[in-house]
């Protein structure tokens, strides 16, 4: 193949050294179809740099959804908000926004196992990940095992400091942990540092007047509580069991298929 000319040559690496990576991918095309529709040099300009503009934010959210670590079945648009009549869209709406995490809030919700609490943090961080903000998702037991971790490693500020690179932390399932005080002091700890400077979404099947049983020490648990609270929204979940339905529900179709499978093999 023919060499492209000299200053073909210096351009691209004009534009590989400025990072403009859609620019070089696309420059000759947008050039040709310029030249095809009579573009001026400003209207031409102005296409790549949307293109630029549009890749970069692809990307940017492609890293963000991977970074965030968050489970793939949870889609906001596949969660059953007719099973929780009293949940507010208008405040999910208002969740889905984001402003929330411009405004340092917390988002915590209850409810018994099944209800949705993971489903719906998780579709709520997925969306705030397609708008370009950062997300970190783990279960309240990982977390407690990485920040232990940390701190026998001498690492745990540097942890804390990672995690506070993200706008949002979802901790799913705080309940019972099994550690002793001092270990879940960490946890603690790691809520102090965000309070009133990042976002923190947990999601629990215990009440409030159950959370000793995470934080072990009275005190400690009151002020957990209160660093929580303080500005914060609180969802309640109410109802049976998504699981236990889907699950009944596979069931009474196995057991409805049944007497036709035993008679078509009679057959």
């Amino acid at each position: 193949p023919m060499k492209p000319p000299k200053q073909t040559q210096e351009l691209e690496h004009l534009l590989r050294l400025f990072h403009l990576s859609s620019f070089r991918a696309h420059y000759l095309d947008f050039a040709r179809k310029a030249e095809r529709e009579k573009l001026n040099h400003v209207e031409y300009l102005h296409q790549l740099a949307i293109a630029e503009e549009q890749d970069r934010s692809k990307r940017k959210i492609a890293r963000l959804l991977k970074n965030a670590r968050l489970p793939h079945s949870k889609l906001l648009a596949d969660y059953q908000f007719e099973r929780q009549p009293l949940l507010s869209r208008t405040l999910i709406n208002e969740l889905i926004a984001g402003d929330c995490l411009d405004a340092c809030e917390n988002l915590i919700i209850f409810g018994e196992p099944g209800t949705g609490k993971s489903h719906l943090s998780v579709g709520l961080g997925r969306e705030w990940c397609l708008q370009g903000r950062s997300v970190f998702y783990t279960s309240a037991a990982a977390l407690v095992q990485e920040l232990l971790r940390a701190k026998r490693e001498l690492s745990l500020n540097q942890f804390i400091k990672t995690l506070d690179g993200f706008q949002a932390l979802i901790i799913d399932d705080l309940s019972y942990i099994p550690q002793t005080r001092d270990e879940t002091d960490v946890l603690f700890v790691l809520l102090s540092e965000r309070y009133e400077r990042r976002s923190v979404v947990v999601t629990s099947n215990l009440a409030f007047s159950d959370w000793h049983q995470v934080f072990k020490d009275p005190m400690t648990t009151a002020a957990a509580i209160d660093r929580l609270v303080h500005h914060s929204e609180i969802l309640e979940l109410k109802g049976p069991s998504f699981r236990a339905d889907e699950a009944l529900k596979k069931t009474t179709k196995r057991t409805k298929q049944a007497p036709e499978t035993v008679a078509s093999s009679k057959e």
